[in-house]
């Protein structure tokens, strides 16, 4: 009987644990923060560029469901386009020649009524004034100082040769953006469909036509539905200032006004209900008929905001006010009146792009 032990058998050696997955490398804040500024000043230094671009798409964008409208009459593009592009010039041709006077007048007009208008605006801030010199006597009883730093005054040189030499420079920057509206119009979808024959897969093609075709049906219905409902605005605040006893003209220059403010929610009301109380205090001399043309406006703006656009576009199209407030402040800062005009409606073309592409679905509703 053999009473040898066995041999231990050889254990194999444990497996080693995997490696981890090397961290993914993580871009420095520094680096975000820097390249954050330069698209910014890219965009500020770059803008006698780009806005005639940005407004010529916007243009383009409100005329395209007339194109579309056209084209199923049979109507060829190159002419439906130019019918197009020409009813728009031949309308805002008319309206400028209406408004023209109107204008000259009040800018030759407006520092004799400033001037008339300082009384009435002292009669009204009177209480205020009132407050005010009590709450100096308080601090000046408690040891405040009531002593005025020294302001310093510049004036402002007038340089005719400014004026001559930035003429022919917004002559041609309108020019600029009629001929880029009829080219977009006209060979937009030329240009689109040549981009896209340069994507590698048939099926990545169609995923971005259909995208493409979609983003463009919703953004230009929305940018020609609020350009419609802004139109209406300003006529209907210009008849009513008609009904005032105010000249067409001006009302038509106001009304027209208050329209492209209307573009710019939140500060182009504010704008526009300031500027209709002076308005109103040059304008009349009762106190109740200064406050009618502010009020009137008021109501129109409630109406339209509160029930006429929610119905019309409905909830697809909202977008938060916080969000709208840092765009228009955003886009105001960089572009002037122009960026508040664009501001919008290149947010809701962000929104929609985020909506359409997938896996980007939250950032669109954080705009909401």
């Amino acid at each position: 009987m053999n009473t040898d032990a066995a041999p231990p058998v050889p254990t194999p050696p444990e497996s080693a644990a995997p490696a981890a997955p090397p961290p993914h490398p993580r871009g420095s804040t520094a680096l975000v923060v820097l390249a954050t500024l330069a698209v910014g000043y890219t965009l500020w230094a770059a803008q006698e560029v780009l806005l005639p671009i940005l407004l010529a798409s916007f243009f383009a964008l409100v005329g395209n469901p007339v194109i579309r409208l056209l084209r199923r009459l049979r109507v060829p593009r190159i002419l439906a386009a130019l019918l197009v592009l020409c009813a728009g010039l031949a309308a805002s041709g008319a309206l400028v020649y209406l408004m023209a006077p109107s204008a000259m007048g009040w800018a030759s007009e407006a520092p004799r009524a400033m001037r008339q208008l300082a009384p009435k605006l002292r009669e009204l801030t009177k209480p205020v004034q009132e407050a005010n010199k009590a709450a100096e006597s308080l601090a000046r009883v408690a040891g405040g100082e009531t002593g005025r730093q020294p302001q310093l005054v510049r004036t402002a040189v007038d340089d005719p040769w400014r004026k001559v030499t930035e003429t022919p420079r917004l002559l041609a920057s309108l020019l600029a953006v009629v001929l880029l509206t009829f080219f977009f119009m006209v060979y937009g979808t030329n240009l689109q469909r040549n981009a896209i024959a340069l994507l590698p897969g048939r099926q990545q093609k169609k995923f971005t036509v259909e995208i493409l075709q979609s983003i463009e049906r919703e953004v230009s219905r929305y940018v020609l539905t609020i350009s419609l409902i802004n139109a209406i605005v300003g006529l209907v605040f210009a008849g009513a200032l008609y009904l005032m006893d105010i000249p067409l003209s001006e009302a038509l220059l106001w009304g027209t006004l208050v329209a492209l403010l209307n573009f710019a929610p939140y500060v182009g009301p504010l704008i526009g209900m300031v500027g209709m109380l002076l308005v109103g205090f040059m304008t009349f001399d009762e106190l109740w008929q200064s406050l009618m043309p502010a009020a009137v406006y008021l109501v129109l703006h409630t109406i339209e905001g509160q029930f006429i656009t929610p119905i019309v576009l409905g909830r697809r199209m909202a977008l938060s006010p916080l969000v709208l407030i840092l765009a228009l402040m955003l886009f105001g800062w960089l572009w002037g009146f122009v960026g508040l005009l664009l501001a919008v409606p290149l947010l809701v073309c962000v929104k929609i792009v985020l909506a359409k592409v997938e896996g980007m679905e939250g950032w669109a509703r954080l705009l909401e």
